[in-house]
Protein backbone atom coordinates (compact mmCIF):
# COMPACT_ATOMS: atom_id res chain seq x y z
CA UNK A 1 0.00 0.00 0.00
CA UNK A 2 1.56 3.30 -1.10
CA UNK A 3 2.12 6.09 1.39
CA UNK A 4 -0.48 8.31 -0.24
CA UNK A 5 -3.06 5.61 -1.00
CA UNK A 6 -6.64 6.79 -0.58
CA UNK A 7 -9.65 4.88 0.67
CA UNK A 8 -13.00 5.55 2.28
CA UNK A 9 -13.30 7.93 5.21
CA UNK A 10 -12.44 6.40 8.58
CA UNK A 11 -13.99 8.58 11.25
CA UNK A 12 -11.99 8.55 14.48
CA UNK A 13 -13.14 11.82 16.02
CA UNK A 14 -16.18 10.54 17.90
CA UNK A 15 -15.31 12.49 21.05
CA UNK A 16 -16.08 15.63 19.03
CA UNK A 17 -19.35 14.33 17.63
CA UNK A 18 -20.83 11.09 16.35
CA UNK A 19 -22.70 9.92 13.28
CA UNK A 20 -26.44 9.94 13.89
CA UNK A 21 -27.66 6.35 13.96
CA UNK A 22 -30.07 5.50 11.12
CA UNK A 23 -32.55 4.17 13.69
CA UNK A 24 -32.44 7.57 15.39
CA UNK A 25 -33.13 9.41 12.14
CA UNK A 26 -36.06 7.08 11.41
CA UNK A 27 -37.52 7.73 14.86
CA UNK A 28 -37.24 11.49 14.43
CA UNK A 29 -38.79 11.82 10.96
CA UNK A 30 -42.50 11.75 11.95
CA UNK A 31 -41.87 14.66 14.34
CA UNK A 32 -40.90 16.87 11.41
CA UNK A 33 -43.89 16.15 9.18
CA UNK A 34 -46.72 14.38 11.04
CA UNK A 35 -46.34 14.98 14.78
CA UNK A 36 -44.80 18.42 14.33
CA UNK A 37 -46.86 20.26 16.92
CA UNK A 38 -45.75 22.49 19.75
CA UNK A 39 -45.74 20.32 22.88
CA UNK A 40 -47.45 23.14 24.80
CA UNK A 41 -50.45 23.23 22.44
CA UNK A 42 -53.69 21.63 23.63
CA UNK A 43 -54.92 20.29 20.28
CA UNK A 44 -54.31 16.76 19.01
CA UNK A 45 -51.14 17.50 17.03
CA UNK A 46 -49.66 19.34 20.01
CA UNK A 47 -50.55 16.55 22.39
CA UNK A 48 -48.94 13.95 20.09
CA UNK A 49 -45.75 15.96 20.35
CA UNK A 50 -46.21 16.24 24.12
CA UNK A 51 -46.66 12.49 24.42
CA UNK A 52 -43.40 11.86 22.53
CA UNK A 53 -41.61 14.44 24.66
CA UNK A 54 -42.67 12.86 27.94
CA UNK A 55 -41.98 9.32 26.75
CA UNK A 56 -38.48 10.49 25.87
CA UNK A 57 -38.10 12.05 29.31
CA UNK A 58 -39.04 8.69 30.83
CA UNK A 59 -36.41 6.87 28.75
CA UNK A 60 -33.62 9.25 29.71
CA UNK A 61 -34.66 9.35 33.37
CA UNK A 62 -34.77 5.56 33.52
CA UNK A 63 -31.29 5.28 31.99
CA UNK A 64 -29.76 6.94 35.08
CA UNK A 65 -32.37 5.74 37.61
CA UNK A 66 -33.89 9.20 37.99
CA UNK A 67 -37.48 10.34 38.29
CA UNK A 68 -39.05 11.81 35.17
CA UNK A 69 -39.54 15.23 36.78
CA UNK A 70 -35.83 15.40 37.58
CA UNK A 71 -34.89 15.65 33.88
CA UNK A 72 -34.78 19.08 32.21
CA UNK A 73 -34.18 19.25 28.46
CA UNK A 74 -31.62 21.79 27.20
CA UNK A 75 -29.75 22.58 24.00
CA UNK A 76 -26.71 20.54 25.06
CA UNK A 77 -23.91 20.10 27.54
CA UNK A 78 -22.75 23.71 27.51
CA UNK A 79 -26.18 25.03 28.45
CA UNK A 80 -26.69 22.37 31.13
CA UNK A 81 -23.34 23.14 32.73
CA UNK A 82 -24.04 26.88 32.68
CA UNK A 83 -27.50 26.29 34.14
CA UNK A 84 -26.13 24.38 37.14
CA UNK A 85 -23.36 26.76 38.13
CA UNK A 86 -25.10 30.06 37.41
CA UNK A 87 -28.47 28.78 38.55
CA UNK A 88 -27.13 27.79 41.96
CA UNK A 89 -24.97 30.87 42.38
CA UNK A 90 -27.75 33.35 41.66
CA UNK A 91 -30.61 31.60 43.44
CA UNK A 92 -31.94 33.70 46.37
CA UNK A 93 -32.04 30.66 48.67
CA UNK A 94 -28.28 30.49 48.38
CA UNK A 95 -28.22 33.89 50.10
CA UNK A 96 -25.55 34.68 47.58
CA UNK A 97 -27.56 37.07 45.46
CA UNK A 98 -25.23 39.95 44.49
CA UNK A 99 -28.19 42.33 44.59
CA UNK A 100 -28.62 41.65 48.31
CA UNK A 101 -26.51 43.93 50.49
CA UNK A 102 -28.09 42.82 53.73
CA UNK A 103 -25.40 42.45 56.39
CA UNK A 104 -27.32 39.61 58.06
CA UNK A 105 -26.55 37.36 55.09
CA UNK A 106 -22.86 38.19 54.91
CA UNK A 107 -21.70 35.24 56.99
CA UNK A 108 -23.99 32.78 55.26
CA UNK A 109 -23.13 33.40 51.64
CA UNK A 110 -21.95 30.39 49.68
CA UNK A 111 -19.83 31.84 46.92
CA UNK A 112 -17.15 29.15 46.58
CA UNK A 113 -17.10 26.69 43.67
CA UNK A 114 -14.62 23.84 43.24
CA UNK A 115 -13.71 22.47 39.82
CA UNK A 116 -10.66 20.74 38.33
CA UNK A 117 -8.06 21.99 35.90
CA UNK A 118 -9.26 19.44 33.32
CA UNK A 119 -12.90 20.50 33.02
CA UNK A 120 -14.52 21.20 29.67
CA UNK A 121 -14.10 24.79 28.48
CA UNK A 122 -17.75 25.58 29.20
CA UNK A 123 -17.15 24.90 32.92
CA UNK A 124 -13.83 26.76 32.97
CA UNK A 125 -15.24 29.81 31.20
CA UNK A 126 -18.44 29.86 33.24
CA UNK A 127 -16.36 29.90 36.41
CA UNK A 128 -14.09 32.59 35.00
CA UNK A 129 -17.16 34.75 34.39
CA UNK A 130 -18.65 33.94 37.80
CA UNK A 131 -15.45 35.26 39.38
CA UNK A 132 -16.41 38.67 37.99
CA UNK A 133 -19.71 38.30 39.88
CA UNK A 134 -18.07 37.59 43.22
CA UNK A 135 -17.49 33.83 43.08
CA UNK A 136 -14.35 32.28 44.53
CA UNK A 137 -13.08 29.40 42.38
CA UNK A 138 -10.75 26.59 43.42
CA UNK A 139 -9.23 24.64 40.54
CA UNK A 140 -7.99 21.27 41.72
CA UNK A 141 -4.81 19.71 40.35
CA UNK A 142 -4.83 16.20 38.86
CA UNK A 143 -2.11 13.57 38.75
CA UNK A 144 -0.26 12.36 35.65
CA UNK A 145 -3.20 10.10 34.72
CA UNK A 146 -5.80 12.82 35.20
CA UNK A 147 -7.26 11.78 38.58
CA UNK A 148 -8.06 14.21 41.36
CA UNK A 149 -6.64 13.74 44.84
CA UNK A 150 -9.59 13.05 47.16
CA UNK A 151 -7.72 14.39 50.19
CA UNK A 152 -7.11 17.66 48.38
CA UNK A 153 -10.81 17.86 47.49
CA UNK A 154 -11.78 17.33 51.12
CA UNK A 155 -9.38 20.03 52.31
CA UNK A 156 -10.62 22.47 49.67
CA UNK A 157 -14.26 22.37 50.79
CA UNK A 158 -15.22 25.14 53.22
CA UNK A 159 -18.53 26.23 54.81
CA UNK A 160 -18.87 28.65 51.87
CA UNK A 161 -18.52 25.97 49.19
CA UNK A 162 -21.66 25.98 47.08
CA UNK A 163 -20.96 23.18 44.62
CA UNK A 164 -18.21 20.85 43.44
CA UNK A 165 -18.24 20.26 39.67
CA UNK A 166 -16.01 17.49 38.35
CA UNK A 167 -16.11 15.96 34.89
CA UNK A 168 -16.90 12.23 34.86
CA UNK A 169 -15.09 10.99 31.74
CA UNK A 170 -12.60 13.49 30.35
CA UNK A 171 -13.14 14.50 26.74
CA UNK A 172 -9.42 14.67 25.87
CA UNK A 173 -7.73 11.87 27.80
CA UNK A 174 -10.66 9.62 28.73
CA UNK A 175 -9.92 9.41 32.46
CA UNK A 176 -12.98 8.35 34.50
CA UNK A 177 -13.34 9.85 37.98
CA UNK A 178 -14.85 7.92 40.92
CA UNK A 179 -18.22 9.64 41.37
CA UNK A 180 -19.19 7.71 44.51
CA UNK A 181 -16.00 8.64 46.35
CA UNK A 182 -16.36 12.30 45.36
CA UNK A 183 -20.05 12.40 46.28
CA UNK A 184 -19.36 11.01 49.73
CA UNK A 185 -16.86 13.76 50.51
CA UNK A 186 -19.11 16.51 49.13
CA UNK A 187 -22.19 15.47 51.08
CA UNK A 188 -20.30 14.85 54.31
CA UNK A 189 -19.09 18.44 53.96
CA UNK A 190 -22.57 19.77 53.12
CA UNK A 191 -22.04 20.84 49.51
CA UNK A 192 -23.70 19.94 46.22
CA UNK A 193 -21.99 17.74 43.64
CA UNK A 194 -22.37 18.12 39.87
CA UNK A 195 -20.75 16.02 37.18
CA UNK A 196 -20.46 16.66 33.46
CA UNK A 197 -21.17 13.21 31.99
CA UNK A 198 -21.42 14.16 28.32
CA UNK A 199 -18.59 11.85 27.29
CA UNK A 200 -19.33 9.01 29.71
CA UNK A 201 -23.12 8.78 29.31
CA UNK A 202 -24.18 5.29 28.09
CA UNK A 203 -20.51 4.21 28.20
CA UNK A 204 -20.08 4.13 32.00
CA UNK A 205 -22.95 3.18 34.35
CA UNK A 206 -24.57 6.17 36.07
CA UNK A 207 -27.13 5.63 38.83
CA UNK A 208 -28.10 8.90 40.45
CA UNK A 209 -29.73 7.16 43.41
CA UNK A 210 -26.94 4.69 44.23
CA UNK A 211 -24.28 7.31 43.58
CA UNK A 212 -26.33 10.01 45.34
CA UNK A 213 -25.74 12.64 42.65
CA UNK A 214 -27.23 16.13 42.77
CA UNK A 215 -26.72 17.25 39.16
CA UNK A 216 -25.69 15.38 36.01
CA UNK A 217 -25.14 16.90 32.58
CA UNK A 218 -26.05 14.69 29.60
CA UNK A 219 -25.96 15.23 25.87
CA UNK A 220 -27.11 13.63 22.65
CA UNK A 221 -24.57 14.12 19.90
CA UNK A 222 -21.81 12.13 21.64
CA UNK A 223 -23.99 8.99 21.59
CA UNK A 224 -25.23 8.90 17.95
CA UNK A 225 -28.11 11.28 18.57
CA UNK A 226 -28.72 14.68 16.97
CA UNK A 227 -26.81 17.85 17.82
CA UNK A 228 -28.39 20.70 19.76
CA UNK A 229 -30.07 18.54 22.41
CA UNK A 230 -29.04 17.80 25.97
CA UNK A 231 -30.46 17.22 29.41
CA UNK A 232 -29.76 18.11 33.00
CA UNK A 233 -30.61 15.89 35.94
CA UNK A 234 -31.55 17.98 38.98
CA UNK A 235 -32.30 16.10 42.19
CA UNK A 236 -35.77 16.88 43.45
CA UNK A 237 -36.10 19.80 45.88
CA UNK A 238 -32.87 21.51 44.80
CA UNK A 239 -33.64 25.03 43.65
CA UNK A 240 -31.84 26.91 40.90
CA UNK A 241 -32.50 30.10 38.98
CA UNK A 242 -33.21 29.63 35.25
CA UNK A 243 -30.98 31.15 32.59
CA UNK A 244 -33.88 31.66 30.18
CA UNK A 245 -37.14 33.33 31.13
CA UNK A 246 -40.21 33.00 28.97
CA UNK A 247 -43.19 30.70 28.77
CA UNK A 248 -42.22 28.52 31.72
CA UNK A 249 -41.31 25.36 29.83
CA UNK A 250 -39.45 22.51 31.58
CA UNK A 251 -40.85 23.23 35.05
CA UNK A 252 -40.04 26.89 34.57
CA UNK A 253 -36.31 26.12 34.48
CA UNK A 254 -35.75 26.29 30.72
CA UNK A 255 -38.21 28.43 28.81
CA UNK A 256 -38.21 27.92 25.04
CA UNK A 257 -40.33 25.67 22.84
CA UNK A 258 -38.88 22.19 23.24
CA UNK A 259 -36.91 20.69 20.35
CA UNK A 260 -39.28 17.71 20.20
CA UNK A 261 -37.75 15.99 17.18
CA UNK A 262 -34.27 16.32 18.67
CA UNK A 263 -35.44 15.04 22.03
CA UNK A 264 -37.11 12.05 20.33
CA UNK A 265 -33.79 11.30 18.63
CA UNK A 266 -31.87 11.72 21.88
CA UNK A 267 -34.11 9.21 23.63
CA UNK A 268 -33.82 6.72 20.77
CA UNK A 269 -30.02 6.94 20.91
CA UNK A 270 -30.17 6.21 24.63
CA UNK A 271 -32.59 3.33 24.12
CA UNK A 272 -30.39 1.53 21.57
CA UNK A 273 -27.12 2.09 23.43
CA UNK A 274 -25.89 -1.22 24.83
CA UNK A 275 -23.20 -2.77 26.98
CA UNK A 276 -22.21 -4.93 24.01
CA UNK A 277 -21.32 -1.73 22.13
CA UNK A 278 -19.16 -0.65 25.06
CA UNK A 279 -17.34 -4.01 25.10
CA UNK A 280 -16.80 -3.78 21.35
CA UNK A 281 -15.36 -0.27 21.61
CA UNK A 282 -13.12 -1.38 24.47
CA UNK A 283 -11.76 -4.13 22.23
CA UNK A 284 -11.04 -1.74 19.36
CA UNK A 285 -9.56 0.85 21.73
CA UNK A 286 -7.14 -1.63 23.27
CA UNK A 287 -6.14 -2.98 19.87
CA UNK A 288 -5.37 0.51 18.63
CA UNK A 289 -3.47 1.55 21.75
CA UNK A 290 -1.40 -1.63 21.88
CA UNK A 291 -0.72 -1.49 18.16
CA UNK A 292 0.50 2.11 18.28
CA UNK A 293 2.71 1.59 21.33
CA UNK A 294 4.18 -1.62 19.92
CA UNK A 295 4.72 -0.43 16.34
CA UNK A 296 5.84 3.15 16.92
CA UNK A 297 8.77 3.82 19.28
CA UNK A 298 9.02 6.87 21.53
CA UNK A 299 5.29 7.17 22.10
CA UNK A 300 3.20 7.28 25.26
CA UNK A 301 -0.46 6.99 26.23
CA UNK A 302 -1.97 10.08 27.85
CA UNK A 303 -4.52 9.37 30.58
CA UNK A 304 -5.63 6.29 32.48
CA UNK A 305 -5.61 2.66 31.39
CA UNK A 306 -8.16 -0.15 31.20
CA UNK A 307 -11.53 0.23 32.89
CA UNK A 308 -10.54 3.64 34.27
CA UNK A 309 -10.52 5.00 30.70
CA UNK A 310 -13.47 5.72 28.42
CA UNK A 311 -14.04 2.84 26.02
CA UNK A 312 -13.66 5.04 22.93
CA UNK A 313 -10.72 7.28 23.83
CA UNK A 314 -7.10 7.05 22.67
CA UNK A 315 -4.71 9.98 23.23
CA UNK A 316 -1.06 9.45 22.31
CA UNK A 317 2.14 11.52 22.40
CA UNK A 318 4.20 10.93 19.25
CA UNK A 319 7.36 12.52 20.58
CA UNK A 320 9.48 14.66 18.23
CA UNK A 321 6.63 15.10 15.72
CA UNK A 322 3.96 17.80 15.47
CA UNK A 323 0.51 16.39 16.15
CA UNK A 324 -0.96 18.79 13.60
CA UNK A 325 1.29 17.32 10.92
CA UNK A 326 0.20 13.78 11.84
CA UNK A 327 -3.42 14.87 11.68
CA UNK A 328 -2.91 16.41 8.25
CA UNK A 329 -1.32 13.25 6.88
CA UNK A 330 -4.05 11.09 8.41
CA UNK A 331 -6.65 13.30 6.76
CA UNK A 332 -4.99 12.74 3.39
CA UNK A 333 -5.65 9.04 3.94
CA UNK A 334 -9.28 9.70 4.84
CA UNK A 335 -8.67 9.20 8.58
CA UNK A 336 -10.34 11.82 10.80
CA UNK A 337 -8.51 12.57 14.06
CA UNK A 338 -8.06 15.44 16.50
CA UNK A 339 -5.13 17.18 18.12
CA UNK A 340 -7.28 18.34 21.01
CA UNK A 341 -10.83 19.19 21.95
CA UNK A 342 -12.91 20.21 18.93
CA UNK A 343 -14.74 22.67 21.18
CA UNK A 344 -11.52 24.68 21.50
CA UNK A 345 -9.93 23.99 18.11
CA UNK A 346 -9.96 27.71 17.26
CA UNK A 347 -7.47 28.35 20.07
CA UNK A 348 -3.70 28.32 19.59
CA UNK A 349 -3.14 27.77 23.31
CA UNK A 350 -1.81 24.36 24.38
CA UNK A 351 -4.37 21.91 25.74
CA UNK A 352 -5.21 22.79 29.34
CA UNK A 353 -5.90 19.11 30.02
CA UNK A 354 -2.50 17.89 28.79
CA UNK A 355 -0.86 20.77 30.61
CA UNK A 356 -2.61 19.76 33.84
CA UNK A 357 -1.30 16.18 33.67
CA UNK A 358 2.25 17.51 33.45
CA UNK A 359 3.17 17.20 29.79
CA UNK A 360 5.77 19.54 28.33
CA UNK A 361 4.85 21.97 25.59
CA UNK A 362 6.62 19.73 23.06
CA UNK A 363 4.74 16.66 24.25
CA UNK A 364 1.42 18.49 24.07
CA UNK A 365 2.15 19.57 20.50
CA UNK A 366 2.94 15.97 19.57
CA UNK A 367 -0.33 14.54 20.91
CA UNK A 368 -3.16 13.15 18.79
CA UNK A 369 -6.59 12.00 19.94
CA UNK A 370 -8.31 9.12 18.17
CA UNK A 371 -11.84 8.36 19.37
CA UNK A 372 -13.83 5.41 18.09
CA UNK A 373 -17.49 4.45 17.92
CA UNK A 374 -19.64 1.37 17.52
CA UNK A 375 -19.56 1.96 13.76
CA UNK A 376 -15.79 1.50 13.43
CA UNK A 377 -14.46 -1.89 12.33
CA UNK A 378 -11.38 -3.99 13.05
CA UNK A 379 -10.42 -3.59 9.40
CA UNK A 380 -10.37 0.18 9.89
CA UNK A 381 -8.17 -0.16 12.95
CA UNK A 382 -5.82 -2.44 10.98
CA UNK A 383 -5.63 0.19 8.26
CA UNK A 384 -4.75 2.91 10.76
CA UNK A 385 -2.07 0.70 12.28
CA UNK A 386 -0.62 0.16 8.81
CA UNK A 387 -0.64 3.83 7.82
CA UNK A 388 0.19 5.64 11.06
CA UNK A 389 3.69 4.15 11.67
CA UNK A 390 4.70 5.17 8.12
CA UNK A 391 3.44 8.71 8.69
CA UNK A 392 5.32 9.09 11.98
CA UNK A 393 8.50 7.60 10.52
CA UNK A 394 8.36 9.97 7.56
CA UNK A 395 7.76 13.00 9.75
CA UNK A 396 10.51 12.08 12.19
CA UNK A 397 13.00 11.88 9.34
CA UNK A 398 12.39 15.52 8.54
CA UNK A 399 11.73 16.75 12.08
CA UNK A 400 14.38 19.06 13.60
CA UNK A 401 13.21 17.90 17.02
CA UNK A 402 14.06 14.29 16.25
CA UNK A 403 17.49 15.29 14.98
CA UNK A 404 18.23 17.29 18.14
CA UNK A 405 17.14 14.42 20.42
Amino acid sequence: MGLFSKRKTIYLDNAATTKVDEAVVKEMLPYFSEKFGNASSQHLVGQEAKRGLEESRDIIASSINAKRDEIIFTSGGTESNNLVLKGLFFHPDNKNNPSSNSAEFEGHRKNHIIITKIEHDCILNTCKWLETQGAKITRLDVDSKGFINLNELEKAITPKTLVVSIIHGNNEIGTIQDLSAIEKICHEKGTYFHTDACQSYTKVPIDVKKQNLDFVTLNSHKIHGPKGVGALYIKNNIKITPLLHGGGHEKGLRSSTENVSGIIGFAKAVKIASNSNVKYMNKLRDKLIEGILNKIPNTQLNGAEGDKRLCNNINICFNDVEGEAIGGYLDSYGICSSTGSACASHSLDPSHVLTAIGLSHAQINSSVRLSISKFNTEEEIDYVLDVLPKIVEKLRKISPLAKVN
